[in-house]
């Protein structure tokens, strides 16, 4: 009886095996759960950059506003006719030189 009981024990570790560590097993399942979880939050994040990059795209296509925007901001350029004043920030001195 002792043998069998152990032949049992054996046949059901030996059954059990693959469900708990073969490839096909639990925690490779939750593995590849959490992976996936963190590939959707990847891809979240994602599709919200590809949505304000098409509303840019889609602006610099349709009006002049962004392009002239970008002009002023990114080149310094103005238009013919236009006054261009710079402010200065008295709290960050640029270009003095302290000994």
């Amino acid at each position: 009886m002792k043998r069998l009981t152990l032949l049992l024990v054996l046949l059901l570790a030996a059954l059990q095996w693959p469900l708990w560590l073969g490839k096909g097993s639990w925690l490779r399942v939750w593995q590849l759960d959490k992976q996936v979880e963190e590939q959707r939050a990847a891809n979240r994040q994602l599709v919200g950059r590809n949505a304000a990059l098409d509303a840019e795209v889609r602006d610099l296509k349709q009006g002049t506003a962004a392009i002239e925007e970008r002009a002023r901001n990114e080149l310094g350029m103005i238009r013919q006719g236009e006054v261009f004043f710079q402010l200065l920030d008295p709290s960050h001195p640029s270009g003095s030189t302290s000994p």
